[in-house]
């Protein structure tokens, strides 16, 4: 299976994929854990442009070609080898949260967005898992994290707030594959929820 992780920033999905990676290797799967901006060599280098910085450093549209050339490496030599080999794919962030991010909260990018993913992607997740937290939440969560990689917490709550809203469009819109799961309680409580879904 090829899984994915979605959600606002700091709504713990990063804990969230791990724990189910852990989980299935428990049970006896290989299964590969990876996340995006990144995964492969050539996508981490690509991550830093993407996620350090002011946060207007790029434009809507220059950050979904970044993203694209980042997530087609990570397709070509992770993503790809791995479910060949019979592997399961955990990837903490893929195609939805440029949708997202560049398609909704970063402009009206949908279309090149889409464009994009067909030309040069072409894959989507088995089953897509977005933690739904509160905006606000997620922010401070965030925000206490510190570190270099806070280019889109340093858009603030309302940057925050249309990211949470697009992702429940997405789940809305595509119900057989997106789940949205409560992302309120502990990390064991919503991981509950999700292999409940999964």
């Amino acid at each position: 299976m090829f899984i994915s992780f979605e959600g606002i920033d700091g709504c713990g999905k990063s804990t969230q994929a791990r724990m189910l990676a852990d989980a299935l290797r428990a049970e006896g799967r290989d299964v590969i854990l990876t996340r995006e901006p990144g995964g492969s060599p050539g996508a981490e280098e690509i991550r830093r442009l993407l996620v350090e910085g002011a946060g207007e450093r790029w434009s809507g549209e220059t950050e979904a070609l970044l993203f694209t050339a980042a997530r087609r490496d990570h397709l070509e030599r992770t993503i790809h080898p791995a479910l060949a080999r019979g592997e399961t794919v955990i990837t903490d962030r893929f195609a939805d949260s440029t949708r997202v991010y560049q398609g909704a909260a970063r402009g009206d990018l949908r279309d090149l967005v889409d464009r994009l993913h067909d030309l040069a992607i072409g894959l989507e997740p088995d089953r897509t898992f977005v933690i739904d937290i509160d905006p606000a939440t997620g922010l401070s969560r965030g925000t206490a994290r510190g570190g270099v990689e806070d280019r889109f917490e340093s858009l603030g709550l309302g940057f925050q707030e249309k990211l949470a809203a697009g992702f429940r469009d997405l789940a809305a819109a595509n119900p057989a594959r997106v789940r949205l799961i409560d992302g309120r309680g502990t990390p064991e409580q919503v991981a509950a929820r999700i292999r409940a879904a999964l």
